[in-house]
């Protein structure tokens, strides 16, 4: 195993691919984040591929499970358990042309799954608001709406 550190922007590679799993556990590219990272991971092992679908699922699991008042803990948990792995895979790499290889895979990856800019989702603009107002954009919001005298 390489002992060094990894250069920053595969610090910040990795911690983007944690930021990743977070936000697609759940949605509508969990599947395709899912399998393709399981794939990367698996660096052609079929074995640890699967593996790392549980892992995978397992993460998922423990996101969707998360109660209100904890959730932010879980996401940020999360979030630093997946870079963590990254990293390592990346550290346990050979030599460096392995690590830049298996870094555009990554970061092609995360090109392909990440949401469209041009799909409009989440964007709030030139809105003008008089009165009470609740504006929500982005992933994993949630929001709880109650009316009545006991809301």
């Amino acid at each position: 195993m390489v002992d060094e550190m990894l250069p920053e922007a595969l610090t910040a590679l990795a911690a983007a691919g944690g930021a990743a799993v977070v936000q697609a556990a759940g949605s509508d590219a969990w599947e395709g984040l899912r399998g393709r990272l399981a794939w990367w991971f698996g660096r052609g092992d079929a074995v640890r591929e699967r593996g790392e679908l549980e892992r995978l699922e397992l993460s998922a699991a423990d996101l969707a499970a998360a109660e209100t008042g904890n959730a932010e803990r879980v996401r940020t948990r999360q979030e630093a358990v997946w870079q963590t792995r990254i990293e390592a895979l990346l550290e346990g790499l050979g030599d460096d042309e392995q690590r830049a290889q298996a870094a555009a895979e990554l970061q092609q990856l995360l090109d392909q799954t990440a949401p469209s800019a041009t799909d409009g989702g989440g964007l709030v603009s030139g809105n003008t608001f008089h009165g009470p107002t609740a504006v929500q954009a982005g992933n994993h919001n949630r929001q709880d709406v109650r009316f009545g005298p006991q809301a």
